[in-house]
């Protein structure tokens, strides 16, 4: 059972739900493309359209270079670009997503047996899987054009964990409130482009006047967003110092979000 604020508990508590929180990310992730000609195939498809048009608009009508990157290749840019979007999307799918999910299963919520604190965790599988399917392609360009993978990409496992969590925290906040507000939905989808614009994504961190990169680093999306492009483009070690940081306000905003959840939760079935 879950206890408080302890993560352990809550984790355990999760885990007894594993079998039914990976039977509906299945079903999520085979409904998207239900009927389509290529079917589940468009989950690389797009992406690789996606690093096709990057690639073409960055590299060469642009001609756009990557700061001051140890990468060199032609496609730096673009990589450099899609590495970022890849990663931002894990927090901007599932967050998004996060208003409508108790409203969007309102008949699970007065049944007494069904953990509502799933929900979350689903829509956090099936984003985690579709940034996965992109890492492939990725990947395979990385071969084809610079005939090299990074061996620190052992680690990206790992830069993703606070990614995780901080998205299925902030998940388990908006779902709630979603409940009670109805519009929150239209403020996610905003404050969630604003951070994409303001997160280092079509940009280096470099970029940013040196007076203003401290508030910048203070956005621990950005440092996510860094860390992946370490490991996966330029062969770097993460920066453990600023990983160590982001990690615990990961895993306390997982907590605090969960908390909530579950406090909020004994209310949803009088307000819907």
């Amino acid at each position: 059972m879950y206890e408080g604020l302890n993560p352990i508990k809550i984790f355990g508590h999760l885990w007894l739900h594993k079998d039914l929180s990976l039977r509906l990310s299945k079903k999520a992730i085979l409904v998207r493309y239900r009927g389509s000609l290529l079917g589940l195939l468009w989950a690389f498809v797009q992406p690789l359209m996606m690093l096709a048009v990057y690639t073409f608009v960055f590299s060469v009508i642009f001609e756009a270079k990557w700061g001051h990157s140890p990468e060199q290749g032609r496609l730096s840019f673009a990589m450099a670009l899609f590495t970022g979007i890849l990663t931002f999307n894990i927090i901007g799918d599932t967050v998004n997503a996060s208003p409508g999910l108790i409203l969007g299963h309102a008949n699970f919520v007065k049944k007494v047996v069904f953990p509502l604190e799933i929900l979350p965790l689903v829509k956090l599988i099936e984003s985690v899987v579709f940034s996965l399917f992109g890492l492939l392609v990725l990947l395979a360009a990385q071969l084809i054009f610079d005939h090299i993978l990074q061996w620190t990409i052992i680690f990206l496992p790992l830069i993703w964990l606070p990614v995780v969590l901080f998205a299925l925290g902030w998940s388990y906040f908006i779902a709630s409130l979603g409940v009670f507000i109805r519009d929150i939905g239209s403020i996610t989808g905003v404050v969630v482009t604003m951070l994409f614009f303001l997160s280092p994504i079509f940009y280096p961190l470099s970029a940013v006047p040196e007076n203003l990169r401290i508030y910048c680093q203070m956005n621990p999306i950005a440092m996510f967003v860094q860390d992946a492009r370490r490991v996966v483009l330029w062969g770097q070690m993460p920066d453990w110092c600023w990983f160590s940081i982001y990690f615990l306000i990961s895993l306390g905003v997982f907590v605090l979000g969960f908390a909530w959840f579950m406090k909020s939760k004994k209310a949803f079935a009088d307000v819907l």
